[in-house]
């Protein structure tokens, strides 16, 4: 008759751990589950981009009245688009309501002309345009001065190095 050894094989003391995820792919993971679904209605979905001397932002807005139901805001380089939707559907008896408040706010790039701000609405789609002038950040130098000498360091044996 044979005798198991019961000892188990050496394993290294240090773990081996999986690399972290990158925030969009956890962030993805959410949309997925059905309890963040309520939640995607309330933001309003954009695609943007910069060209040479404008910065533009569409917006999908379907079933608002632009005149009454957008407002568009800007405060400390942040523009800010907020919606609101009130839809009713009558079928003889019967009828049905949606209605829900919608918001985005997006960081204008450097250069950015706040006062210049142009939008549009046609066929649900908003669109936002910021003229951009070149970044006009200076170089700055600095000066470096010289303070007073100071005395040398005294070594051990009690003589100035």
């Amino acid at each position: 008759m044979s005798i198991l050894s019961t000892r188990r094989p050496h394993r290294s003391t240090m773990l081996t751990l999986p690399a972290l995820p990158d925030w969009s792919d956890v962030v993805a993971g959410f949309e997925s589950l059905p309890i963040w679904r309520p939640f995607e209605n309330h933001l309003i979905r954009v695609e943007e981009h910069v060209d040479d001397d404008r910065y533009t932002i569409r917006a999908e807005l379907p079933g608002v009245d632009p005149a009454k139901d957008i407002d568009i805001s800007v405060r400390d380089g942040q523009l800010t688009i907020t919606a609101e939707r009130t839809e009713k559907q009558e079928e003889g008896t019967r009828s049905e309501f949606r209605y829900g408040s919608f918001y985005r706010s997006m960081p204008l790039p450097p250069g950015a002309q706040e006062d210049d701000i142009n939008a549009t609405y046609t066929d649900g789609i908003l669109t936002v345009t910021v003229p951009v002038t070149e970044s006009q950040t200076a170089e700055k130098h600095v000066e470096v001065t010289q303070g007073p000498a100071k005395e040398a360091p005294i070594d051990r044996g009690g003589k100035k190095s």
